[in-house]
């Protein structure tokens, strides 16, 4: 069924004949329905946008500002990589680290003067992402001297560590000690990073 609208002529006609104050009453209610109409066809729509567009502005700053904090820690980090990057290496063979792992002992055991009597491969353990490559070393040296090698091999930066050692004098009225360690250097893949 169509909508009948009323004839303007005859609104128009019927208002002429409204006293003054149901005129001003009919203006008045007229100015509510119109704002009403106004408000729900073009204001609510526009701050409902502008609602929207703000909270898309408040995600977008957030998202900004945690940027910007690391970007401001990109020095930091690139500085901490860089310190800890010796630790890493390439994947060798078992060969390879086995002959770098008794260089490096060799190499600490002539710093620290101490005679070499045997030195022999022990094998290598996997655990999870680490390798652990062991060694078993015989030496001579004066208690100072064992001492000092011990340190060196503990706190060296190939990431070595003594997960055994014996030490007994090398004869009743002797200085010199016989001490057997079983050393072992942990491997960190490149890829673990």
């Amino acid at each position: 069924m169509p909508i009948k609208f009323p004839d303007p002529q005859k609104f128009l006609a019927r208002v002429a004949r409204l006293k003054k104050k149901e005129k001003l009453f009919l203006a008045i209610a007229a100015a509510f329905v119109s704002l009403a109409f106004l408000d729900r066809l073009i204001i609510a729509p526009i701050l409902s946008k502008m609602a929207s567009l703000n909270k898309q502005l408040q995600d977008i700053e957030a998202g900004i500002k945690k940027d910007v904090k690391i970007v401001a820690q990109k020095n930091r980090i690139r500085s901490e990589e860089a310190q800890y990057a010796t630790y890493f290496q390439k994947q060798q063979t078992e060969d390879e680290e086995m002959t770098a792992l008794l260089k490096e002992v060799e190499s600490l055991a002539d710093k620290c003067a101490v005679y070499i009597v045997d030195m022999k491969p022990a094998g290598a353990k996997n655990l999870g992402s680490t390798k652990k490559h062991y060694v078993n070393v015989s030496c001579e040296a004066t208690m100072e001297q064992l001492v000092t090698f011990m340190f060196a091999v503990e706190s060296s930066t190939k990431l070595l560590v003594i997960d055994k050692y014996a030490i007994s004098p090398k004869s009743k009225d002797s200085e010199s000690a016989k001490c057997t360690l079983t050393i072992a250097k942990v491997v960190l893949p490149k890829g673990s990073q």
